[in-house]
């Protein structure tokens, strides 16, 4: 029986919008799929061969594929608006238009901040977007009288939990940024040549001081750098209606299917559910598909705090005391979804070690900084900077460390227990 334990060779796309490279794609999607370094027979292949490396439950229950897909997106430049579709819409968007939308599941996912990282998730608290229509005059004249419509049907009720408030907001919601995403494309960039010169001339005043949230200097600067990604286009706009985030490195937030949201710069890991589904309305010189997108969205409003995910202690990995002194640690990224979890180790000291117990259910690990050794039973694997590893399921796992700064993030999948706490084989 072969050890399970595979070095990975991933694909790797270049968009417009990334620095070096743009993502590094791991997992079986078809679209970019992941293969053994050694024999070069895809993960896909391996995995339908040998059900064992998945779990039977796991193969069953995601079709004999690796039911997450795990990324290093490297961002130079904002990446499009977008959301991701739910299952339903998923299947219905593939039967309709299989070359835009390739596959027909949803796209939960999860971003954890490697280097600093910025974007736009999630719409705004509800009167904060009331403050930018009285606020930005040409924001104003592009949502016409729905702008107006909007903030009379939230007058009172921006926070009411009661569902009828909720259900009214949201429909007011729909109608004002329906009205902007379908602006004619010669007003919209009249409009964005006002707006930049509001932004450079106004500097800390510009949006009426801004927010409490992102100050009217942020909103400025970040105005005047997205337009000369995308000189005149819609997303200038959009990006009053959304969530301003910042993340440190080692943050995280989790995105539901149908979340709209535009990254914008910085290095993360990305870990979804195995789909490549994206509707697109901005930001992008890519098939867009304005009326969808709108149709599509659950128009729920937060703070982006509600977004942002707490790590926890991961309990199943045991340090040696070269790591417990060194203040090494492995902690777990757990979205409330079946498809992926993700743990993230931090070695610090050389001959610091992490052995990680047996789970039903497989893993890929990437390196992201130092180097060491992957080790499963008696077969021992060099690890660096952006080698990927596949781990089986039922194999224990010891990651041990030949450098001072050993970081690995390892994206798994378990079903048992995902309802309450991990469960051991």
């Amino acid at each position: 029986m072969q050890v399970p334990l595979i070095r990975l060779q991933c694909g790797v796309n270049s968009y417009d919008w990334g620095k070096p490279y743009a993502e590094l794609w791991m997992g079986t999607h078809p679209s970019n799929p992941s293969k053994d370094v050694t024999t070069k027979r895809t993960l896909l292949d391996l995995v339908q061969d040998n059900q064992a490396l998945m779990s039977i439950d796991i193969g069953e229950k995601f079709g004999q594929k690796l039911p997450f897909l795990f990324k290093v997106l490297s961002i130079g430049k904002a990446l499009s608006i977008q959301a991701h579709p739910n299952k339903k819409l998923a299947e219905k968007l593939h039967a309709r238009d299989s070359k835009n939308y390739p596959d027909d599941n949803h796209k939960p996912e999860m971003t954890i901040a490697i280097t600093p990282f910025d974007g736009l998730c999630g719409f705004r608290p509800l009167a904060e977007i009331s403050h930018f229509f009285s606020t930005i005059p040409t924001l104003k004249s592009l949502v016409g009288e729905e702008g107006q419509a909007f903030q009379s049907a939230i007058q009172g009720q921006e926070t009411s939990d009661k569902p009828e408030a909720e259900a009214k907001n949201k429909k007011a919601l729909q109608a004002a940024f329906g009205a902007l995403m379908n602006a004619k494309k010669e007003v919209v960039e009249q409009a964005s040549k006002e707006l930049i010169e509001s932004a450079k001339t106004e500097g800390a005043d510009f949006a009426g001081g801004g927010l409490e949230s992102t100050s009217g200097k942020e909103l400025a600067d970040l105005v005047i750098r997205l337009d000369k990604q995308f000189p005149g286009d819609i997303g200038l706009f959009v990006l009053f209606f959304l969530n301003y985030v910042k993340l440190e490195v080692g943050e995280a937030m989790f995105l539901k299917a149908d979340d709209i949201h535009a990254y914008l710069s910085g290095d993360i890991i990305e870990c979804m559910a195995a789909s490549d589904n994206v509707v697109r309305a901005g930001f992008t010189p890519k098939f867009k598909d304005v009326d969808t997108l709108v149709d599509m969205l659950t128009y729920s409003y937060a703070p982006i705090e509600e977004q942002k995910m707490e790590p926890v202690d991961y309990p199943y990995v045991t340090l040696n005391s070269t790591a417990y002194s060194s203040a090494s640690a492995a902690i777990l990224y757990d979205p409330p979804i079946e498809e992926f979890s993700v743990v993230k180790t931090d070695l610090k000291k050389n001959g610091a070690k992490a052995t990680f117990e047996a789970i039903a259910g497989p893993s890929i690990f990437i390196c992201t900084t130092g180097s060491g050794k992957i080790s499963v039973g008696p077969k021992v694997e060099e690890v660096k900077p952006g080698y990927v590893y596949f781990v089986g399921s039922t194999a224990e796992v010891v990651l041990e460390s030949e450098s001072d700064d050993f970081t690995t993030f390892k994206a798994f999948c378990e079903l048992h227990g995902k309802e309450d706490s991990k469960e051991k084989l």
